[in-house]
């Protein structure tokens, strides 16, 4: 009942490796291997977040891609992102033909700091950047509560 607690056999169960099933298995890791990083997969788009006082700046790398493919939302206080890729090219000249095809979904859920004022945000798309402002919710202070004796 509790071998798999002892030393030995724990340290088998890490030192076995998988093996791969299939030559499509071995393929899928070979082009898995220059996208991940030794902490995981990548994720996809690159962003950059900036703050200030007032605002707070998202900007994602999404190169050929349109705006109408892009959807973006806020919930929970987190931004998220979401979109599918299609692009497809022919060409036909003198003896040869290429046809490349590129396809592919997309989500990336990003938290934000502070809460945001949603009726006011801004996004715009230029030259495969998609820059969205999110401005900060004005924080009130506090009311104060007196105390009856």
């Amino acid at each position: 009942m509790f071998r798999r607690f002892l030393p030995a056999e724990r340290r088998g169960a890490m030192e076995t490796p998988q093996r791969p099933s299939s030559m499509f298995d071995l393929m899928e890791d070979l082009w898995r291997m220059p996208f991940e990083s030794t902490l995981g997969q990548m994720e996809y788009p690159a962003v950059n977040i900036s703050e200030d006082e007032k605002n707070i700046t998202v900007e994602a790398e999404l190169p050929g891609m349109e705006s109408k493919d892009i959807d973006i939302s806020l919930q929970n206080n987190m931004l998220v992102l979401q979109g599918e890729k299609k692009f497809e090219e022919e060409k036909n000249q003198g003896n040869y033909q290429r046809i490349e095809r590129s396809y592919g979904a997309f989500s990336r859920t990003i938290p934000l700091s502070s809460s945001v004022d949603e009726d006011n945000v801004k996004a715009s798309f230029k030259n495969g950047i998609l820059t969205v402002t999110l401005p900060k919710q004005s924080v009130e202070q506090g009311k104060k509560i007196a105390i009856e004796s």
